[in-house]
């Protein structure tokens, strides 16, 4: 689940509706309850529990039945279980320099449990002195066999109260994330508290229809139930329900947005003939389109004609053809008068992109004005003038588009790439440059149809779902550090051929300027002691833009054989010569980089390969390299990537202002994504500004986002 701060909306609506008996709100601070004060509430705050609705929206992270311990007799190795018992003994073994083992037994009046911990010698203290008090502990953790018996190491436990905890045992118990300084027991009393006095002020947010066409327990119910579930069967409706609002609250909000663009975009018509526009093309392009290019250019040669503002989606994987499509929409634009404006997010991909365009459409007589904050001062007060004058109709920039100056004469259509790289301000005001201008936002990183649903449920999508004839697969390696010697040997044959090839530097967190010193490192050590005949360039995001253009150009040019680079060259470069791209210390880059760096190379007629060099330390790690082993396909990998890291920063989501999901996730709860969907979309359509009774609490709860504030107060 993402961290963070908790969006009002989800979950426990942050009402200030006021009970008339005791003047309570879901907005109270949590220091005045009784059992709190300050000092416990100094602790929950850093992890953003401060009020009343805070703490109920503290989900906990799993349930143990302790209806029913497991005896110590009846445990298998390779389980996990929950045993209560009483601590007898703990001591610490010392068997060799910086390691400490400790061990303590439990007794739950059968047999005894060993509990371990490796070098956590302070546990010794902890659990003689449970051993002294004899109060029960339970403990929880995954048991395996040990000698005659078994042994559960580093488990979760804690101590029982003396009645033996009503909350903590004989029931379902919930275990919340760990939160230094508030144990768990006193965590779970002040959540029973806070649902005695306050779960009659929680709102019901979703309309009484829709509670009953899809069968969901109140919001009530599903609050307590979440916290405390009468059993396991009431738990799962409860998250359910919740789920279930998250996900419509998110479609809702989703389905106002296309309704609001859709009343303000009657915009610019264009003129669109596809004969006349298949007939430029080949003009201009030395090879066929593929069928899915062509249903990309039919789809938005739709919307430029239909009299209302486009906003679509061009998704497409690497090397699929994007540019082509965003070249066809452009010359739509400039053939019905108008300005067109392609937003990249780094100066590389700009600059990338106005060569291509440039190179295809001077022959035309149509120039390509290019905007970069690099520029000099002269240089971009030319660009200006020439925008606003209108007699640069077609411009490439980073967000130097945006900045306040930058005028356009009669601009008719943007271009955003690989859009989830721009926040929604930056977009917006890009926008804002012309009248209701057509939006395309197209991205190179696939996205898995759950986020296309919840980031762009607004947007309508064209997907590029096949490669340009001649492309050729990519075979791909993973080698460990200690087969450098052979690696390089491999890559040399190929160099020998007359092939160029890519070496990407081990990523460095901490900052470009390392980054970049590290790259400058590799690149001495590959031109002197690996690859000392051939020439060799580097590229890294802290050169000048001149420099960056220059060892570009040699690159493609065949100047320079080996190209040394940080992951600046993961989009935009496309030299058809380099066929081998070898990825130092790969299992430190997400999935969808290395994807990305992967498609830079199988770009021309040679059989190409992509070689992983890393020693993984981590299961996640291994996970990444053997995807990229096992399939070329961006959707599959764009798939695993999000099972791998989670919805919460996959792809830039908080830069969307949407609510963030505390329960839900989108890809275990998929069914429900789609089925809110369709609900909420059905209601929109009926309702567009919820101004209907019944769909007032929906309404409210909308406004307490982000997203929702702007859309309601416009409508």
């Amino acid at each position: 689940m993402p961290t963070g701060q908790k969006d009002p909306a989800r979950v426990i609506p942050s009402t200030t509706h006021m009970n008339d008996k005791g003047g309570l709100s879901l907005d109270d601070p949590l220091q005045y309850l009784k059992g709190v004060g300050p000092q416990a509430a100094t602790v929950l705050g850093k992890i953003g529990l401060r009020t009343v609705a805070d703490l109920l929206r503290h989900i906990p992270r799993r349930w143990e039945d302790r209806t029913n311990f497991r005896r110590v007799a009846d445990v298998r190795g390779g389980e996990m279980v929950t045993v209560r018992g009483v601590v007898i003994a703990a001591s610490t073994k010392y068997p060799r320099p910086r390691l400490q083992i400790t061990e303590a037994l439990l007794d739950d009046g059968g047999c005894a449990l060993k509990l371990v911990w490796f070098n956590q010698p302070y546990m010794e203290r902890t659990f003689k002195g449970l051993a002294a008090t004899r109060r029960p502990v339970v403990v929880y953790g995954l048991a395996r066999r040990a000698g005659w018996g078994v042994e559960i190491q580093n488990p979760e436990w804690e101590e029982l109260g003396e009645d033996g905890d009503t909350l903590s045992s004989n029931r379902i118990v919930p275990v919340y994330p760990a939160t230094e300084g508030v144990r768990q027991g006193r965590l779970r009393r002040m959540v029973d508290a806070v649902l005695r006095a306050y779960l009659p002020l929680i709102e019901e947010t979703l309309p009484p229809d829709v509670i009953r066409q899809h069968r969901l327990v109140g919001a009530r119910e599903a609050v307590r139930n979440i916290h405390f579930p009468d059993s396991l069967e009431a738990l799962e409706a409860a998250r359910r329900r919740l789920v279930f609002e998250e996900f419509f609250v998110l479609q809702t909000l989703l389905a106002m947005r296309r309704k609001a663009h859709s009343r303000e975009a009657q915009g610019i018509r264009f003129q669109v003939s596809l004969e006349r526009l298949q007939e430029d093309l080949q003009q201009i392009v030395p090879f066929t389109l593929t069928n899915a290019q062509q249903r990309a250019i039919a789809e938005i040669a739709a919307d430029l004609s239909s009299g209302h503002a486009m906003n679509r989606l061009l998704q497409g994987d690497v090397g699929s053809g994007k540019t082509m499509v965003a070249l066809a929409a452009m010359l739509m634009a400039v053939e019905n008068g108008y300005q067109a404006a392609m937003m990249a997010p780094t100066e590389i991909l700009a600059q990338q992109h106005a060569i291509v365009l440039r190179r295809l459409l001077e022959p035309l007589g149509l120039a390509v004005e290019l905007s970069l904050g690099s520029q000099t001062v002269k240089e971009k007060a030319g660009v200006r003038e020439r925008l606003l004058g209108g007699q640069s109709r077609l411009v490439v920039g980073t967000h130097a588009l945006i900045q306040e100056g930058v005028e356009f004469a009669r601009l008719g259509l943007i271009i955003i790439d690989e859009q989830h790289r721009f926040g929604v301000l930056q977009r917006q005001a890009l926008r804002k440059k012309g009248e209701r201008p057509h939006v395309l936002v197209m991205t190179a990183t696939p996205i898995p149809r759950t986020l296309t649903l919840t980031l762009y449920g607004d947007l309508d999508v064209s997907l590029l779902d096949e490669l340009p004839p001649g492309r050729k697969p990519i075979t791909t390696h993973w080698k460990p550090q200690d087969k450098h010697a052979q690696v390089y040997a491999g890559a040399q044959r190929l160099l020998e051929e007359g092939r160029q090839l890519y070496i990407v530097c081990p990523l460095v967190e901490e900052s470009e300027k390392l980054q970049a010193k590290s790259a400058t490192q590799l690149c001495e050590h590959i031109a002197n002691e690996v690859f000392p005949q051939y020439r060799v360039g580097l590229l890294h995001g802290q050169m000048r833009s001149d420099e960056k253009e220059a060892a570009m150009a040699r690159f493609k040019a065949g100047d320079l054989h080996v190209l040394v680079a940080t992951t600046v060259i993961e989009v935009g470069i496309d030299v058809p010569n380099a066929c081998v791209i070898v990825i130092e210390d790969a299992d430190r880059f997400g999935l969808a980089q290395l994807h990305q760096l992967r498609g830079r190379v199988g770009r021309g007629e040679y059989a190409s390969y992509c070689i992983l060099v890393a020693d993984p330390k981590t299961e996640d790690g291994r996970a990444r390299l053997e995807v990229m082993t096992a399939t070329q396909d961006g959707f599959k990998i764009a798939e695993e990537d999000l099972r791998l890291r989670g919805p919460g920063e996959f792809y830039g989501t908080r830069q969307s202002g949407m609510p963030e999901l505390i329960v839900a996730d989108i890809v275990r709860d998929m069914d429900i994504l789609t089925e809110t969907r369709e609900t909420a979309f059905r209601l929109v359509e009926s309702d567009p500004t919820l101004s209907r009774s019944e769909h007032q609490p929906l309404r409210r709860a909308l406004q307490r986002t982000e997203m929702g504030v702007e859309l309601i107060s416009v409508s």
